[in-house]
């Protein structure tokens, strides 16, 4: 959430660098600075009804001791009219406070000065590639006929026991699958980062600490009885253990890490480009999340994208890395890259990772901040948080680009993990 201050002091800035999303914010800032000038009059109008009421309560004490119960009795009465205009002022203090706030929740985060105009994934930038784009063999088959072939994931079962969306993995599928999770866990630690394993439900509170309520409320499972909705990520608990906490500045960065199945409704989101493990309702992830310091934060970006990028060098995948277009970023990022890898059965790019720095946007709604030494003042800390890796497409992509004729080639980097070199 954008802060006030920043709207009141760089509104023009604000809405210029929101067109870059895309968003038009004209109409909503006038109305945010509109209902701040109501609310800054209030505060002032309350203030000083209550410096009135604070000399009015001395003065009673003084006509009592002097004697002077008329006046004194005078000056009760004019407190209780004094208290019942301030109870009027606090009462349509709250209803404008109330009703700026939900105008502020719908203003998406301003994008970096780096970030290109652009509506959709046809605009963003290629920043690097790497790996070699594998030559398959003759009769070479995409990852949903490999899986039947070998019995390793299988769809139907998961049809019947929940619905489309819900592989079960079976026997060197389902190993494979724990191998990749031990992989980038271990690889996180490497990296410095500490293994959190959280809920996997989380309150209204997280969501929209995260800024995936309201904006993505459709999108997330529900639990209507207790009131929880099931993560779409681990981003939402890890970072969440950061709200309305105080770091002392010399703790930043902060760098968390966990592995957690993650679930997505992807209403309206299927067709034929998505088909087999390339979109589900259920799959596995492992996410790193940092707290940092706004001086800092970019560092901090930089050194998850390396890190995302080390994964993909260790799993022998083609991968490029882009940069994602102002019509192409989330709500809440202010500057994102994707990590995408080349299916070679499919002839085009999975999106595999996003790796987001959302400076003080989420931090604002979470209320996370830290403190220089010495200082007073608090200030908000920047939040960031990357795909460490996401599973479905790297097992998709591993499977179609490592194929042979005698079986599936296991990278050597996850033979101490999978315990077998080829399923076959």
């Amino acid at each position: 959430m954008l802060t006030i201050n920043l709207i009141r002091e760089q509104s023009s800035s604000v809405i210029e660098r929101l067109r870059i999303k895309n968003f038009d914010a004209t109409a909503i800032v006038e109305h945010v600075l509109d209902l701040d000038r109501r609310r800054r009059e209030l505060q002032t109008e309350g203030d000083a009804v209550q410096a009135e009421l604070n000399n009015l309560s001395r003065s009673i004490g003084s006509l009592m001791k002097e004697g002077r119960k008329a006046e004194a009795e005078a000056a009760k009465s004019g407190i209780g009219a004094l208290k019942e205009k301030q109870k009027q002022l606090s009462e349509t203090l709250d209803e404008v406070s109330s009703e700026m706030q939900s105008e502020l929740i719908k203003m998406p985060n301003l994008p970096h000065p780096m970030v290109a105009p652009g509506k959709s994934a046809e605009d963003n930038v290629i920043i690097r590639s790497g790996g070699t784009i594998t030559e398959l063999h003759e009769g070479a088959v995409p990852h949903w006929d490999l899986i039947k072939k070998y019995d390793i994931i299988d769809f139907d079962l998961g049809i019947k026991i929940t619905g489309a969306g819900f592989p079960v993995y079976k026997g060197k599928g389902a190993r494979l699958q724990r191998a990749l999770i031990n992989f980038f866990l271990d690889e996180g630690g490497k990296a410095g980062y500490r293994e959190i394993e959280p809920p996997i439900v989380v309150n209204e509170d997280s969501g929209f600490g995260t800024g995936q309520l309201p904006d993505k409320e459709g999108q997330m499972y529900h639990a209507g009885i207790d009131n929880l909705y099931l993560i779409p990520t681990a981003e939402v608990p890890i970072t969440n253990i950061y709200r309305d906490v105080i770091l002392d500045a010399v703790e930043l960065p902060v760098r968390n890490m966990g592995y957690t199945p993650c679930f997505r409704r992807e209403a309206g989101s299927w067709g034929a480009h998505v088909r087999g493990l390339n979109r589900l309702h259920q799959f596995d992830k492992v996410e790193i999340v940092q707290i940092a310091h706004p001086d800092k934060s970019y560092e901090s970006l930089k050194e998850m994208v390396n890190h995302v990028e080390s994964l993909l060098v260790k799993l022998e995948l083609p991968y490029r890395i882009v940069r994602l277009c102002g019509g192409d970023m989330s709500f809440t990022s202010a500057m994102t890259y994707d990590f995408e890898v080349w299916s070679a059965a499919q002839q085009r790019w999975l999106e595999v990772s996003s790796t987001s720095n959302f400076e003080a946007f989420q931090a604002n709604r979470l209320k996370c901040r830290f403190r220089e030494k010495g200082a007073k003042q608090t200030t908000l800390c920047h939040t960031l948080n990357g795909s460490a890796l996401a599973l479905p497409r790297i097992v998709a992509a591993l499977l179609e680009n490592n194929q042979t004729p005698e079986g599936i080639k296991i990278p050597s980097a996850l033979v101490p993990y999978t315990g077998f070199e080829l399923i076959s």
